[in-house]
């Protein structure tokens, strides 16, 4: 196993390096000059850093989801949260609001998102605790809700609106800059701390809610901390970025093939694939047709979609 990890960490690293490296205009790391310089530190390190935590949210937050809801097809975006930061940062680009600069559009995306989470959490509550099934109705319900407001309103925008907004819904990461990357480490780094922390009650809630109590833990606290963090690290990861598919569905049932079950290791495995995997599509996304950029959520979807069905064809996908 400590093999496994450190040969995964090794390979993490490489790719986030070639990410900082290599794309349209190729940069030797051993003789930078000024040029080289301001597209590296203005341009590249800020959007591999979003790729990396954006990433790391996404593929936590759907290990964490397929735990709680005890379905192995469940991703961050199946609570309607990104669908609710999607129509607000949307509102802010076709609006034209720059009310907080360069942070505008992330930050309406981010309250958004959060607004989202508190209604799903209010409608999946019932008898003192979150109910699983009561969750996942309450964010399919409300994703559909939002995404038809959403489209009504890029119905009635015009042209340049539109695309900005069409861009950012698929995951343009070209717009990542150095002001969004603060708000976006401190409420990803705590929802991942949290969900690290409790990944022994979700090993345990994963068996069921009788045996988890009979273990000492409490099933409705401990989902209730664990919806928490998950609404924290995709409010993020949608704000810092758009709406990028596939990772928090695919990366944690590659992460169990490869460390198993146990969300005390799967949990960071996830979170480090979801890295590497969202870098990977963004390197691609930038380079493939350059000088024009494709956005990361559709390389992820072309990437994700044949694979998960390459998994569905194993008969042990559906199980955890």
């Amino acid at each position: 196993m400590k093999i496994k990890l450190i040969l995964i960490t090794i390979i993490a690293a490489i790719i986030f390096a070639l990410a900082l490296f290599v794309g349209p205009k190729p940069i030797n790391p051993f003789n930078i000059n000024g040029i080289d310089k301001e597209i590296l530190f203005s341009i590249r390190l800020p959007r591999v850093l979003v790729s990396i935590f954006m990433g790391m949210a996404l593929g936590a937050s759907g290990a964490v989801l397929q735990g709680i809801l005890r379905n192995p097809l469940a991703d961050p975006y199946i609570l309607g949260i990104s669908s609710g930061a999607a129509l607000t940062a949307a509102f802010g680009i076709i609006m034209g609001l720059t009310v907080f600069g360069s942070v505008t559009i992330p930050l309406l995306a981010f309250i958004g998102a959060l607004i989202t989470g508190v209604f799903v959490g209010a409608m999946g509550w019932k008898r003192g605790g979150f109910w699983p099934e009561r969750l996942l109705l309450a964010g399919v319900g409300l994703g559909f809700l939002f995404s038809a407001m959403l489209m009504l309103l890029m119905s009635i925008s015009s042209d340049e609106g539109l695309r900005r907004a069409t861009l950012w819904i698929f995951g343009d990461l070209s717009l990542a800059d150095w002001p969004v990357l603060p708000y976006g480490f401190i409420f990803i780094t705590a929802g991942l701390i949290v969900a690290m922390t409790r990944a022994r009650a979700l090993n345990a809630l994963m068996l069921g809610d009788d045996l988890a109590h009979s273990l000492g833990f409490s099933p409705r606290k401990e989902r209730f901390i664990l919806f928490i963090s998950v609404g924290f690290m995709t409010a993020a990861s949608v704000s810092l970025g758009g709406m990028i598919g596939f990772i928090g569905l695919l990366v944690p049932h590659i992460g169990r093939f490869i460390v198993g079950s146990d969300n005390r290791v799967l949990i960071p495995i996830s979170a480090l694939g979801g890295g590497v995997l969202l870098c990977i599509s963004d390197l691609i996304g930038k380079s493939i047709i350059s000088p024009t950029e494709l956005p990361a959520g559709i390389i992820t979807a072309v990437i994700g979609a044949p694979y998960f069905l390459y998994l569905l064809r194993r008969k042990d996908v559906l199980s955890f």
